[in-house]
């Protein structure tokens, strides 16, 4: 007998809206995106996203605001409230492009909208169709879980009188509050920066753009904006891929301003080079010794009558140099900036229709192998954080290339990987070009065999296995062990340098003396008062115990960091007032870690020594001034900062003329630019740092909060471990 059931039928819960919100939706980033998109499917030409009290999620609010076609009742009743509508996906499918901007949709599977759980716990749209009522929906989703099955969670949805898209205005606004999260400083940027890549960086704006407005203005003080990094590149490709040829190539090395001993050049598609190699082939994966054509027009439908493929490619980019060396050749500001904005954004993004596809170009994404490609063969590869590079998709032609349902790339099908491969085959005609413009500059602009033979020789070395040895196990072994030689031999030099350091530390102490001498004179010549002058003499004596002691092994030992501080302006503090300089002690308001283990001596000398340069330089820059006839107020400024990997950093700032020599030369020793300088005193600072586990750094300006008018001068950072 059989006993039928009258359940037979599916009763969701009606927490599985919140679950859909949670689970597909990554991160609060990616739901706003999504929200985003939805003003781009609904013909919007602008969106607004106003983020309010973002870092307190009990009185933040996020308004988004479209100017888009709005929905009238039928479409929320029978679209936007139907979790997993098919709405778009049959637009997209029949081909049928909005009346205005004529866009396909970009969202086809109907569950973006529930992202906003992911945001907050309220949530208030209102939309309206041209000439039609508002509607508004109001959501309270910490009711909603309250509920057992999804049919009995009910909330508002009604039409009015317009009263927010008043007159003729159309679009729709979304109000979340009640947020599920405190934003922080990094989610807001995070968000900031996703927003402006959501459109291509290579493409106007023009028919849709994302005004955001944040109340807190510090939140995203200092990014770095594309046009601003653009400047730094040395080489620019633009390349447009058809069917299983590349039917256009622009290549450009562009030296900067500052490389006069290169010429830049240009290849396109007419070059001999190109015209001959233009077939996109990758390895055959039957035999890897053969190529196989990749063909972006085939058909990978297996429905009769359907047609799906992968279409035309465009394909371009900028390619950087982060070689130390070679970027303080640039003379070019924010190399700080350049950094962050590569380690954070570099890579190589993929839209289609003029908008992102998520995660490709993320940090941690290697869509197509670049790092580890690299690790292979440095010298000719690129990596993600040495190129900001877009790939453009049609996408009536790009069919074949699925949306995973998460919006966090492609499924990985057949079309995905013959994608991926005509790509890099592209990236590899782009590597050998780049490859001969790198050995340019490294020939004009490397350290000579007179100046570095060691390093020189073991290059040229490098360069010969490179191009005589076929054999890539061998040659991977050989290059190991290059590696390895060179590395041993900097660890060589270094200590040898250090010892000579050590000695050369007594004619540093004697200048110093010889300082304090100087003061005791200045201090005579001012008639100032006798105490003044003992306290002076036993400051010199003091240094001269002190300066004796650097030779012997310096015990650590925890010190208050505040304490240091005050001995160190104790020491310089006649030589400021003698120089008219004002002192700006910031780090009085310090209210983090104090504790620091470290040697006394030591790290009073190497404040000392650095407020000495800035004493000397800013001398220079007020008789300069003078000169010309202009006033000056020498200043140096003192702070302390709490980093995020634990350390304290003492930053020591003047509002002098700056560095005139590249940061990574000004630590060697007997570097200086200063007349009749030793260029001792940066090195042995730089030395004693290392025996005290810490760092001499020289910061960018944007790195760290410091006054305006200190951002032109010299900036350096004693960086210790906290006890």
């Amino acid at each position: 007998m059989k006993f039928l059931s009258t359940k037979n039928f599916f009763q969701p819960r009606a927490r599985l809206l919140l679950q859909l919100g949670d689970k597909l939706i990554k991160n609060e980033n990616i739901a706003l995106l999504e929200l985003i998109k939805n003003s781009y499917d609904a013909d919007a030409r602008k969106v607004t996203v106003k983020l309010e009290n973002i870092t307190d999620k009990k009185h933040g609010r996020i308004d988004i605001v479209d100017d888009g076609d709005g929905m009238d009742m039928n479409i929320i009743e029978n679209v936007w409230l139907e979790p997993g509508s098919d709405y778009k996906a049959d637009l997209f499918a029949r081909k049928i492009r909005t009346k205005k901007y004529h866009r396909l949709p970009i969202g086809e599977k109907g569950i973006g909208r529930f992202g906003v759980h992911k945001l907050g716990n309220k949530i208030e749209l209102i939309s309206r169709q041209e000439g039609k009522n508002e509607v508004v929906v109001r959501i309270d989703w910490n009711q909603f879980a309250q509920n057992k099955y999804l049919k009995d969670a009910k909330f508002e949805v009604f039409e009015r009188t317009p009263e927010y898209f008043v007159r003729n205005r159309k679009g729709t606004r979304i109000i979340i509050s009640d947020l599920r999260t405190d934003w922080d400083r990094r989610m807001v940027r995070d968000f900031y920066k996703s927003v402006f890549t959501l459109n291509s960086p290579f493409q106007k704006m023009g028919k849709f753009s994302v005004d955001i407005t944040v109340d807190n203005p510090h939140l995203i003080e200092d990014l770095p904006k594309f046009d601003s990094i653009k400047k730094f590149a040395l080489w620019y490709f633009k390349c447009k891929l058809v069917g299983s040829e590349i039917k256009e190539f622009k290549y450009e090395f562009i030296p900067w301003e500052s490389l006069h001993e290169v010429e830049g050049r240009e290849i396109t598609e007419e070059d001999e080079i190109i015209r001959n190699n233009s077939t996109l082939t990758r390895k055959s994966k039957e035999n890897p010794k053969e190529e196989e054509i990749i063909n972006l027009s085939r058909n990978y439908s297996q429905i009769e009558g359907d047609t799906k493929t992968i279409g035309e490619i465009e394909f371009e980019g900028y390619i950087f140099d982060r070689e130390k060396s070679i970027l303080e050749l640039s003379n070019l500001h924010g190399l700080s900036l350049l950094k962050e904005y590569l380690d954070e954004q570099g890579g190589v993004r993929v839209y289609r229709e003029e908008v992102r596809i998520n995660e490709y170009g993320e940090k941690g994404n290697d869509f197509l192998g670049l790092d580890m490609r690299r690790v292979n063969r440095p010298t000719l590869r690129i990596s993600n954080n040495i190129v900001l590079g877009v790939i453009e998709l049609k996408a009536e032609e790009s069919t074949a290339l699925i949306e995973k349902t998460n919006r966090e790339g492609f499924v990985e099908n057949e079309a995905y990987y013959d994608f991926r491969d005509a790509i890099i085959c592209t990236i590899e005609k782009i590597e050998n070009l780049r490859y001969q413009d790198k050995e340019l500059i490294r020939l004009k602009y490397n350290p000579t065999e007179k100046e570095e033979p060691v390093l020189h020789r073991l290059g040229k070395l490098k360069k010969l296995i490179d191009k005589k040895i076929t054999d890539e196990p061998l040659k991977n072994e050989i290059t190991k062990h290059l590696v390895k030689i060179e590395e041993d031999y900097n660890y060589i030099n270094d200590i040898l340098l250090a010892s000579a350091g050590a000695g050369l530390t007594l004619g540093f102490g004697v200048h110093e003396v010889q300082k304090v001498l100087s003061e005791i004179n200045i201090a005579l010549d001012k008639e100032v008062v006798p105490e003044k002058i003992s306290n002076l003499l036993q400051h010199l004596d003091k240094l001269i115990e002190n300066y004796s002691d650097l030779l012997r092994q310096s015990d650590a030992k925890t010190e208050n960091i505040l304490d240091l501080l005050k001995g160190a302006i104790f020491n310089v503090e006649y030589r400021l007032e003698a120089h008219q300089i004002v002192l700006q002690k910031e780090y009085l308001n310090y209210k983090g870690d104090k504790k620091i283990n470290c040697s006394r001596r030591l790290l009073l000398s190497s404040i000392i020594n650095i407020i000495d340069n800035s004493i000397y330089w800013l001398e220079k820059k007020k008789k300069k001034l003078a000169d010309a006839q202009e006033d000056f107020t020498k200043k140096i400024f003192i702070n302390l900062y709490k980093e995020k990997t634990g350390e304290i950093s003492i930053l020591i700032a003047d509002n002098g003329f700056g560095f005139n020599l590249p940061t990574h030369q000004i630590t060697k020793p007997f570097i200086t630019s200063k007349q009749d300088g030793m260029g001792l005193g940066l090195h042995i600072v730089n030395e004693i740092m290392k025996t005290q586990g810490g760092q001499l750094y020289f910061p960018e300006y944007s790195e760290y909060d410091i006054p305006e008018e200190f951002k032109k001068g010299a900036v350096a950072i004693l960086k210790l471990k906290a006890e």
